[in-house]
Formats: C-alpha cells, structure tokens, sequence
C-alpha cells in the first residue's frame, strides 16, 4: 500500500476490549457508525490495535451479519449455503469474482437509472418514500432486465465451467486415472466410488 493512499484512508484502531477508535475524530465509534461510513463511501481500514492486522473485511462481515439478523434479510438460507459450499471448492476464485461482477452490474443498473431520474424532479425533494413509490412503479421493468442479465449470467458461467471441464480433460490425456480411458472420458462399465 502506498503512503498516498495509506493518507486517503481514514484509519479505525480495533482495540482488545472490542471497541473501535476513530482516529480522525479521536473518538470510539460503535459498528453503526462504521456502517454510516460505508453509507458514506468513506474509504476507511479497519486494524488491530496491537498487532496492525487489517480487519476491514471482518468488520464489514460483522456489518452484513447484523443486518441480515435484523429486519429483511438479502440472502436466503439456501443462498447462504450455496456461497458456503464454494469455500474450499476448486471454483471459489471464479464465484468470487462472478458475484462481484454481478453486483457491480446491479449498480451500474441503479446508477443509470438514478442518473435518468434526475431531469425529471427535483433532487431535494426526492425523498426515500418517493424513491420506493418510483420504483415500486419500475419493479417490473427492472426485474426483467435483471431477468435477462442473469439468463446471460448463467448461460455464460455455463460455458465456462463446460471449457474449465474440457480443458481439465485435455491435461489429463494420458494419465492412467482408474475408470478413465485413453482420451479422458468414462470407461463404459467403470465403477465410480
């Protein structure tokens, strides 16, 4: 990390008893207020006190686990247990990366149509209510975008993993693996364990 953006960072000490220091306003802070710093897009790092250890991600993970506790969750239990599976998993790499594109796709999808709301009203009266009313109104336009998006998704990840599965064949062309003949596929009658 260079000293430029080490200086752009506002720096949040995590100390042993739990509690969180701001050392830009020289006060303790609670994860709420974390949470309105992400809210913010405040460019923060989160370190252990003592032993300098970044600690941004875990705090952030304490953020979603409390919001996903509390109020409407964003993630069901079977989506839980699907990103859960990927750990460890020799795809986790790409999941990771395709959730994180995807999500940057859902935000470039509510940036543009924030930025095409704009010459229709005025931004000062825009409230949260109003917003919720607009797209209550654009639910069914969005959706059927985001529809298509994750057709293509999904189709593509397909794709993909078919490639990652042909080439992992190819490598292997030749290696004495029991049940596989000569050209990488399933001896008819092979037994699989």
């Amino acid at each position: 990390m260079n000293s430029a953006k080490k200086s752009a960072e506002r720096l949040i000490k995590k100390y042993p008893n739990r509690r969180l220091y701001d050392t830009q306003t020289s006060s303790y802070i609670t994860l709420a207020d974390v949470k309105q710093l992400v809210l913010a897009n405040e460019i923060f790092v989160v370190v252990d006190a003592k032993t300098e250890e970044d600690l941004t991600r875990s705090i952030l993970l304490q953020i979603i686990l409390e919001e996903e506790s509390n109020g409407q969750p964003m993630f069901s239990s079977s989506a839980l247990s699907q990103i859960i599976r990927y750990y460890g998993h020799a795809m986790q790499g790409m999941m990771g990366s395709y959730l994180e594109k995807n999500i940057q796709v859902f935000i470039d999808i509510q940036n543009k149509m924030a930025e095409n709301s704009k010459g229709l009203i005025d931004e000062k009266s825009f409230s949260p209510e109003m917003w919720t009313q607009f797209m209550s109104v654009q639910a069914p336009m969005m959706q059927g975008m985001m529809s298509n998006y994750i057709e293509q998704s999904k189709s593509l990840f397909m794709q993909m993993q078919e490639q990652m599965q042909s080439q992992a064949k190819n490598v292997f062309v030749g290696f004495p693996f029991p049940g596989m003949n000569g050209n990488g596929a399933h001896s008819p009658g092979a037994e699989k364990n």
